[in-house]
């Protein structure tokens, strides 16, 4: 499926000085991402937010739909990222490129209201009046849970405003959004914010229509963060997906936890690597696989040996999502190394298809193949959390090959990685250094 950029983390404009500046700036980074194998960009939410207190939004308290910088309004003239205009230029420069870009759709919860109105139905005031300068999409307290429609929200976020979703006016609403988004603005899918908040079957009526641009018919792609166990998060899927053509996907935050827990907790055993429980391995064409985003900020960030967990996303299974500020703000891009996310995401587009066979694991070491398909030819991973270098025998499909070092890694020591040769029987010796990684391939 290739592999996604979160192009933001929290607060991106003010840390990196781009304020209002955002679109462009991404823009200017479109050759060196597509030049790595990127194939998708995630923007952040491209409505005006509440800016509550003087304090500009990242767009997740949405108040405007269709502001994406045109009105004054809360304060600003443009969003925290830029213009409309400015967008609508980083989607065509990304087209150009071969990207595909996806928007990041707030659909359960909106904050900033105009007024206050009374609720006869909780017998007291709230703020759900909200009448912005676009003039599109405005919405009264019957939008907001409760009111004179079935109350069938599994869930709020917060204090905010709780969309109404059995309201005709609110899905209307919903779908022409995502409609405009689209065939007017560019996007080619969506990242669907908090689905815990409301039925499987919003996603799925946004994903059953068809949409055009400039004549042709577009495939939108979607992904749901459904922030929860695995079960859950098969049950949420299920619901979206039962009989729709247009699958969607959801992060794999089972398995993001794990590899937290890889790079973080001393003796990880690597034997969970291999245990089910997460989207890679129970539902791999459903999965988006992560190491960290903008939801994950300070201790809650993965603080050590990070590329452990890139190395891993980038091997196996899954649709591979890196998250801008590590790749650039924390510098694990490294640009014409072996050792950073770059990399990775080359020998991901080169090499890495097909089943996933383990060969080999134990608490400090893993070793995992890909079996390739079509133009990928596979590769071997061998991961090592040990404290030195581990060998080990394998046996693998690649017979009478010599497998060389694509990628690697040591943890705070210098390696040089040897090619391998498999045997006609498939075995061969497979090395990596202490707490880091090689890759493998022809």
């Amino acid at each position: 499926m290739g592999v996604l950029m979160q192009a933001f983390y929290w607060d991106c404009p003010r840390e990196e000085q781009q304020e209002h500046t955002w679109w462009n700036f991404v823009a200017t980074r479109l050759d060196q991402l597509r030049t790595a194998g990127f194939t998708a960009l995630w923007l952040p939410p491209a409505g005006k937010g509440s800016n509550l207190f003087g304090q500009m939004s990242m767009g997740y308290d949405v108040y405007d739909y269709y502001d994406l910088g045109t009105y004054d309004q809360k304060g600003s003239l443009k969003t925290w990222f830029g213009s409309g205009s400015d967008l609508k230029a980083l989607i065509g420069a990304a087209h150009e490129r071969d990207l595909k870009v996806y928007a990041d759709l707030v659909l359960n919860h909106n904050n900033g209201a105009d007024a206050e109105e009374f609720n006869p139905i909780l017998q007291q005031k709230r703020w759900t009046l909200f009448k912005p300068a676009s003039n599109i999409f405005t919405r009264d307290w019957t939008c907001f849970n409760p009111s004179p429609y079935p109350d069938s929200d599994p869930g709020a976020f917060g204090d905010m405003p709780d969309l109404c979703h059995t309201n005709p006016r609110v899905m209307t609403g919903i779908l022409n959004h995502a409609k405009w988004l689209i065939e007017e603005i560019g996007f080619d899918g969506f990242r669907y914010d908090f689905v815990k908040g409301f039925g499987g079957w919003i996603v799925r009526g946004i994903h059953d229509r068809q949409y055009t641009r400039n004549n042709q018919v577009v495939d939108v792609y979607g992904v749901g963060e459904c922030w929860a166990g695995d079960e859950y998060i098969d049950t949420w899927l299920d619901s979206v997906n039962k009989w729709a053509d247009n699958r969607v996907g959801a992060f794999d935050f089972p398995l993001r936890y794990r590899l937290k827990a890889l790079c973080d907790t001393p003796g990880f055993s690597l034997r969970t690597l291999a245990e089910g429980g997460v989207l890679m391995k129970d539902r791999p064409f459903e999965a988006v696989t992560f190491v960290d985003n903008h939801d994950f900020r300070g201790s809650d960030e993965v603080i050590r040996e990070k590329m452990l967990a890139y190395a891993y996303i980038l091997t196996h299974e899954g649709y591979p999502c890196v998250y801008w500020k590590d790749y650039f703000r924390y510098g694990l891009a490294e640009p014409g190394q072996p050792s950073g996310i770059e990399r990775l995401v080359r020998v991901h587009e080169s090499h890495a298809a097909g089943g996933t066979n383990i060969l080999y694991v134990d608490d400090a070491f893993y070793v995992m193949e890909r079996t390739g398909f079509g133009a990928q030819p596979g590769l071997l991973l061998a991961l090592n959390n040990s404290g030195g270098t581990i060998r080990q025998r394998v046996h693998s499909s690649f017979t009478n090959r010599e497998l060389k070092p694509l990628a690697w890694k040591a943890g705070g020591s210098i390696y040089d990685p040897q090619p391998v040769t498999t045997q006609a029987d498939g075995w061969c010796e497979i090395a990596a250094p202490g707490r880091g990684y090689v890759v493998y391939g022809v």
